[in-house]
C-alpha cells in the first residue's frame, strides 16, 4: 500500500535549501518515491493553519520510505535540510479501496 509523507517546511537559509533541493530528487527516486507536491502555491481556505511550504512524497510501501530515510545516500542530504529549514510533518498510509 502506498504511503505519503506530508511536510510543512519553513526555510531559514535558501542557499543551503536550494542545494538540498538539487540533491534529494535522485535519492527519492532511487527508493521508489516521487513528488506529488513540491512547494506549489498554497491557497487559503477557512483554516487558521498557515503553512509555509508544503511537500508531499509518495512511496510504494512503508519499507521503501524507511529505506530512503535511513539510507547512507540521504543522511548527508538530510543534514542540509535540517540546517536550512524547520520541518514538521507526518506520514499517512494510502487508501486501499
Amino acid at each position: 500500500m502506498a504511503i505519503y509523507s506530508i511536510s510543512n517546511i519553513e526555510v531559514k537559509d535558501w542557499a543551503i535549501y536550494e542545494e538540498y533541493m538539487k540533491k534529494v530528487p535522485k535519492i527519492i527516486e532511487k527508493y521508489g518515491g516521487k513528488y506529488l507536491v513540491r512547494g506549489g502555491q498554497i491557497l487559503s481556505d477557512d483554516t487558521k493553519w498557515q503553512p509555509k511550504r508544503i511537500v508531499i512524497l509518495e512511496f510504494p510501501t512503508k519499507e521503501d520510505m524507511d529505506n530512503f530515510r535511513n539510507s547512507e545516500d540521504y543522511k548527508p542530504v538530510a543534514a542540509l535540510r535540517h540546517k536550512a529549514a524547520n520541518t514538521e510533518g507526518f506520514v499517512v498510509l494510502g487508501y486501499d479501496g
